[in-house]
């Protein structure tokens, strides 16, 4: 069985320098790399506020899932990965709020730092397309 492949792009001009897409659907099956909490002006969300950053970067991946035909409601697994490990309650708050009924599987990982140091958190999900006909 043949799948096409989509590629969701949200117009982060890194995203031709680097060679990345934001998504990719493949089919049914839709995963949105790790994506920071940068505002549509390109400078960081909340600079300092773990929750604010969480809340930025799932708002990205909204808008990418709905680009490729699907939704928050559709995620199977996110990826929380932060630069403190102390710093997890805050971001699963945020997480939770908007998967609290989806609960999908979950990783929470730290790291030494990102590209940006201003950035406390990136984010990933894996997600379907519930209503594809195969």
């Amino acid at each position: 069985m043949a799948f096409d492949r989509e590629l969701i792009s949200n117009g982060n001009p890194m995203e031709a320098i680097v060679g990345f897409s934001r998504a990719v659907r493949v089919g049914p099956f839709i995963s949105v790399g790790g994506t920071a909490p940068v505002g549509p002006d390109g400078k960081t969300v909340g600079i300092g506020d773990v929750a604010a950053q969480t809340r930025q970067c799932i708002e990205i991946i909204k808008g990418a899932l709905e680009q490729a035909g699907s939704g928050l409601h559709d995620v199977v697994r996110t990826r929380v990965i932060l630069t403190d490990i102390d710093d997890w309650k805050a971001a699963i708050d945020v997480r939770k709020a908007y998967f609290r009924d989806v609960r999908p599987v979950d990783t929470i990982m730290a790291i030494d730092r990102f590209v940006n140091p201003e950035w406390l958190v990136e984010f990933e999900v894996d997600a379907i397309v519930a209503d594809w006909k195969f």
